[in-house]
């Protein structure tokens, strides 16, 4: 009997202690807890951390994440206003403000993942429906974000979560639009470039018979220029010569003809045939160039 009794109390004991465990449960500083009955919500959410209490095997809890949380969507193909296939890659970071709607309505994260990807999705398609590839990529890009962020938050409100950031990471042509619009680029940028380069052939031939032109016309200019100095130079030296001569016709006369010896009478390079009593040699026989001149033959007398 007193077995008995000991193991009754002993079981007892374990069922209260079990439930006194049961009976406590802790939110972390990352959750929110919501105590359920039977199913059913029994108090407002907690978000403050701490201990609590709850009635055992009646009552359970359940924590939501009150982090940040990402959405990585995958790439979507979106036609945009100027009728471009664009290939658009995005992600959303977002928190749950409200737990309990968040409850009521997805439950868990994923779920919460799977509905707020078909905002974002139906969103991207009809902003970017209404812009061109040009502000997609360049002029436009930051505005049309957060339209997007304001476009899904108004329906993530419904979920009890809130959109804290959304990005277009890539916004890029199809791989074969691409291909097609590089080829149709280089094919432009070859034509510039043959026009630039005929126009450029067409201005050079331009400057250049130009020049050309301007050189014919300088070098006859220098030409006429020359001979009028030349002409000028020679008449001042016929001057001077003239003059030189009429004060001194001799020394003159002596002067001229040893120039002619110099120039005439070179070594390894001299062939003269002239007879030793030509006019040309006599300064060699007299200094003064008066020696007496040979007389002719006196003819023979005829019958």
């Amino acid at each position: 009997m007193n077995s008995s009794l000991k193991l009754g109390f002993g079981i007892v004991a374990a069922l209260a202690l079990f439930a006194l465990a049961n009976s406590f449960f802790i939110v972390q500083m990352t959750q929110h807890a919501i105590v359920l009955r039977f199913g059913q919500v029994v108090r407002q959410p907690i978000s403050e951390p701490g201990l609590y209490f709850k009635v055992p095997f009646i009552e359970n809890v359940v924590t939501v994440d009150k982090r940040i949380l990402d959405l990585d969507l995958p790439v979507q193909t979106v036609l945009s206003t100027d009728r471009q296939n664009l290939d658009v890659d995005a992600f959303a970071r977002y928190r749950i403000t409200q737990p309990l709607r968040f409850f009521q309505t997805v439950r868990t994260v994923p779920n919460a993942n799977t509905r707020l990807a078909s905002f974002v999705n139906s969103s991207m398609r009809n902003i970017i429906a209404g812009a061109t590839m040009s502000q997609l990529i360049r002029t436009e890009r930051d505005r049309l974000m957060n339209r997007i962020q304001e476009e899904v938050n108004r329906e993530a409100g419904t979920l009890g979560v809130e959109i804290v950031d959304l990005r277009l990471t890539r916004v890029d042509l199809p791989q074969v639009n691409q291909e097609a619009v590089f080829n149709r680029m280089q094919t432009e940028r070859r034509q510039e470039a043959a026009d630039l380069r005929a126009t450029g052939n067409q201005a050079a031939v331009t400057i250049r018979a130009r020049a050309d032109r301007e050189v014919v016309g300088i070098l006859a200019e220098a030409n006429r220029r020359a001979e009028e100095v030349r002409g000028g130079g020679d008449a001042e030296r016929n001057k001077i010569f003239a003059e030189a001569y009429n004060r001194d016709p001799d020394f003159f006369s002596f002067y001229r003809s040893m120039q002619a010896y110099e120039q005439s009478i070179k070594q390894g390079d001299t062939r003269l045939v002239l007879s030793p009593n030509s006019e040309f040699f006599r300064y060699f026989g007299d200094a003064t160039g008066h020696r007496a001149r040979p007389q002719p033959a006196p003819e023979a007398p005829r019958n």
